[in-house]
């Protein structure tokens, strides 16, 4: 099915990477060819009625001065960038309590392809907010790391497939075939220390089901040498110059992850470059 429709959530501050970062979701949707919707969202919060100072103005907003939320900014940076990409594009905006923000997003973005997110390394709202994504909006995701935004590309030219043979992993190449249709470069990699017959016989029948669908891939294993797998498909992406890895997300459970830590976990939390999940 191809890529028609992209959800972008926006929420937080209007930081200059977090900017950078909205302008680059919309130029890889504009690549797409898609529509794209900007959800805006922010804390509906209690505030305390301002005191009316003698002469009438308003003690709490100085004389001629008017802010911009931070709301309004994000929908901002997304109208701009927009404009500048002649992309077809459309924006809404709200206030929810803190606790549902993350659920209102979901609901939102089952009505998409693909939800593209811009990601705060290490920030726990962006992670429960994608954590929601996976687990709520049956949509599958494509993060953007802030930390990386100068050196993204729009279009994907060079894409690794994370293979681990789970239906997780399946489900992703499936949700994905648009973007790996339209690569130049498509690798498959497992990460193991060993290569055994099954792990060379399912990376061999992944390129074999690839190429029924005009994909031509590789397949090879990288060996994890005792380091994390996360950390090791985010310096073989590195070293190697993809643009895009797509893998399935909590191969175990979300609680197992949390406690013990796992791949997804280290991925969701400083992604290498941009990463395509599906759970």
């Amino acid at each position: 099915m191809p890529i028609n429709d992209v959800f972008l959530p926006l929420v937080g501050q209007p930081r200059g990477p977090e900017l950078a970062a909205i302008e680059k979701c919309v130029a890889v949707a504009a690549d797409l060819g898609a529509r794209i919707t900007a959800l805006a969202l922010e804390e509906d919060v209690f505030v305390r009625p301002r005191v009316m100072v003698p002469g009438g103005r308003d003690s709490a907003e100085p004389e001629g001065v008017r802010e911009v939320s931070d709301m309004q900014q994000l929908l901002n940076a997304f109208a701009n960038a927009a404009s500048r990409t002649g992309i077809r594009a459309q924006s809404r905006s709200g206030k929810v309590p803190a606790d549902q923000i993350a659920s209102t997003l979901a609901e939102y973005a089952r009505f998409s392809d693909l939800i593209l997110i811009p990601v705060r390394p290490h920030d726990s709202q962006t992670e429960n907010i994608i954590e929601t994504f996976l687990f709520e909006s049956g949509r599958p995701l494509l993060l953007c790391p802030e930390q990386q935004v100068d050196n993204l590309r729009a279009e994907f030219e060079n894409v690794v497939i994370a293979w681990d043979h789970s239906a997780r992993a399946a489900r992703a190449v499936g949700d994905a075939l648009p973007i790996l249709q339209a690569a130049a470069s498509v690798r498959v990699i497992t990460v193991a220390d060993d290569k055994t017959d099954a792990i060379m016989q399912s990376g061999t029948n992944l390129v074999d089901h690839l190429r029924e669908h005009g994909v031509h891939g590789s397949f090879e294993t990288v060996k994890g040498s005792g380091s994390s797998i996360g950390k090791v498909l985010g310096s073989w992406a590195h070293s190697h110059a993809i643009d895009a890895i797509i893998m399935g997300a909590y191969h175990h459970s979300r609680l197992s992850e949390t406690v013990w830590g796992g791949v997804t976990k280290t991925v969701i939390g400083q992604p290498p470059c941009w990463v395509m999940m599906s759970h």
